[in-house]
C-alpha cells in the first residue's frame, strides 16, 4: 500500500506541471468545445468551493496542486471510510 500512496503524492505533486503544459498548448475540455461550438454558454448558479480544480485567488498552478491535494484527500477518505463500512458486514 505504501508504493500506491507514493504514486498517487508523486502524481499529485505533478499536477501543477500538467497545468502548465495544457497551458502551452492551449488545451480545453472536449465538452466545453462541444458546448461552444452549438452557442451553449455557462450560467452557473453555484461555482464550486474549487472551480476548474483551482483555489480562488492563488496563481493557476497552485491552485491545481491544493485542489490535487484536496481532491485526493477526500477521495482516499471516502475509499477508506467505505471499505471499512463494508469489512463490518
Amino acid at each position: 500500500m505504501k508504493k500506491v500512496y507514493i504514486a498517487i503524492a508523486v502524481m499529485v505533486a505533478l499536477s501543477p506541471l500538467f497545468a502548465y503544459a495544457a497551458e502551452l498548448v492551449g488545451y480545453s475540455e472536449p465538452l466545453e468545445n462541444a458546448a461552444e461550438m452549438i452557442g451553449l454558454e455557462e450560467h452557473p448558479i453555484y461555482s464550486g468551493v474549487l472551480p476548474d480544480y483551482t483555489v480562488p485567488g492563488l496563481d493557476s498552478y497552485s491552485g491545481t496542486l491544493i485542489a490535487g491535494i484536496v481532491g485526493t484527500v477526500i477521495t482516499l477518505g471516502v475509499g477508506y471510510g467505505l471499505g471499512a463500512v463494508l469489512r463490518k458486514s
